[in-house]
């Protein structure tokens, strides 16, 4: 890992977090379906928040926004990038501007400036990579054509699953602004080191438009619901394989000991579809770690009750073995990495791992009752561990922090960070106690009707501060907005 950054130190100033306030307690949904509770809390986590009828993925992202500018002081004039990464995206055509139209109606409602027309709108899409990617984009932004600006990332998306299907537990739904600046007040990123990696993998997880036309497909999925068409064991083969593969780029572009990449940081974030996928990978990493350092002795016990040679090991780790090609020549269950988890399942035991497992804990507890948040899942987690480590007064001033991003389909990202001097005070402008605030849990029929995006008996607190007005119907030869959605300020900003 590099102790050297760009000149600018560019990277997070900040961030801001905003989630629905329906929540489902896995206690609850393991008494509602037979689930086991104890499973449920040791593999996927202890909560999840499901929007209302009249959240949608923009208006989450434009809630995150808005407490972003607030939070952190920022003068909209300086905004130059607008940046949305979202895979639940509700128009084919924009995005990123829709956000900027509520934001802008709610800044123009306080009566202050919108943001400039200059500023710069994409989306970013690649399933649950996008917010990194968007991110990267800001980053590459600031420290070049964006001069003295800011670009703000927001990463937001609605992770549902059809009822009784095994992802159903690991639903969720939120939004995570974040503020990248040329000079990071929170958390310095060098893209120099960055590791990369994909290989498109056919059947991991996919939303394709045509499902909606197919008679294969279930009529109670159709509609406005966004249900992913996915393989959950080979998802995961993905999920580790990929993120193995992005540590060995970002280690060939950086050097040095790879088990520093993995023992150094104070806080080693990941992407976390559910809880225990983070651990999966990591333990793969740290067999590749050993293997790639020579470290026999490390990896010896567990080589031995894996009954995988050492050799075997490296020969694996050193092919390049793709899943897609393997699962059609050998079927769903084919794994590139097979004797890498083999081992790693006992290595995870060891001692050693766990300087690697500790560096997991930061924020740990907070994502838990998220559930997964699709690309603003490691964004909420990055903000999840700023906030603990300043509750704790954790000394991280220069530490090292470790990102890793996963977006099935499939693409893997590995930066190194630093964390800033002065980092407390833009930690706790952040506010996610605040976010997290005033939670309504779900009874089961309340859960069922917004799962089917209805209203539930029981009047909600409304959302805010936007909400979903209405839908166009106009379909007409001089004049068609037939399907546009239509927003309101519910809080001026």
């Amino acid at each position: 890992m590099s102790d050297v950054l760009a000149p600018a130190n560019p990277g997070l100033s900040g961030l801001s977090l905003y989630v629905p306030r329906p929540r489902v307690a896995l206690t609850a949904f393991a008494g509602w379906t037979g689930a086991e509770p104890a499973k449920l809390a040791a593999v996927v986590g202890d909560a999840f928040r499901v929007p209302q009828p009249d959240e949608d993925v923009y208006t989450m992202a434009a809630a995150a926004v808005l407490r972003l500018l607030r939070q952190h002081d920022v003068d909209p004039a300086r905004v130059g990038m607008l940046a949305l990464g979202t895979e639940s995206s509700l128009d084919n055509a924009v995005g990123a501007v829709i956000v900027r139209g509520m934001v802008d109606d709610a800044l123009r409602s306080a009566g202050r400036a919108p943001l400039p027309r200059d500023v710069e709108v994409p989306e970013v899409k690649h399933a649950c990579l996008g917010g990194m990617y968007a991110l990267k984009a800001a980053l590459r932004y600031v420290q070049t054509d964006g001069a003295d600006r800011v670009a703000v990332v927001v990463a937001a998306d609605i992770a549902q699953y059809e009822r009784g299907s095994s992802g159903e537990p690991t639903q969720g739904a939120g939004a995570v602004a974040m503020l990248v600046e040329p000079r990071a007040r929170l958390l310095a990123l060098d893209l120099r080191t960055a590791g990369s990696s994909s290989d498109e993998r056919g059947w991991d997880f996919r939303k394709p438009v045509a499902r909606h036309f197919m008679s294969e497909y279930p009529a109670s999925c159709r509609g406005e619901r966004d249900f992913p068409v996915f393989n959950g064991k080979y998802s995961t083969v993905c999920y580790v394989e990929a993120v193995v593969r992005a540590l060995q780029s970002a280690h060939a572009r950086g050097g040095g000991d790879p088990r520093a990449l993995l023992c150094e940081p104070a806080a080693l974030l990941l992407h976390r579809p559910y809880d225990r996928m983070p651990v999966a990978a990591l333990g793969a990493a740290w067999v590749w770690a050993c293997v790639r350092a020579g470290d026999r002795d490390a990896l010896d016990a567990a080589c031995r009750a894996a009954d995988v040679s050492f050799d075997a090991l490296a020969a694996e780790l050193a092919g390049d073995s793709r899943a897609r090609d393997g699962v059609r020549a050998h079927g769903p269950e084919f794994d590139p990495l097979a004797r890498t988890q083999a081992v790693a399942r006992h290595a995870t035991k060891d001692p050693a791992f766990a300087r690697v497992l500790a560096a997991t804990e930061p924020g740990r507890a907070v994502v838990r009752q998220l559930g997964n948040l699709y690309t603003a899942s490691l964004p909420a987690w990055i903000a999840a561990a700023f906030a603990d480590a300043g509750a704790r007064a954790l000394p991280w001033d220069g530490a090292a922090v470790t990102l890793i991003g996963y977006g099935s389909g499939d693409a893997a990202e590995v930066w190194s960070g630093r964390v800033a001097p002065g980092w407390r005070e833009a930690a706790a402008r952040s506010d996610l106690a605040g976010a997290l605030a005033g939670a309504v849990d779900l009874a089961r029929d309340e859960y069922e009707a917004l799962h089917d995006r209805r209203a539930p008996a029981r009047e909600l607190p409304a959302p805010r501060p936007f909400a979903v007005a209405g839908r166009g119907r106009t379909y007409e030869r001089n004049w068609q907005d037939v399907g546009v959605a239509h927003y309101r300020v519910v809080e001026p900003g």
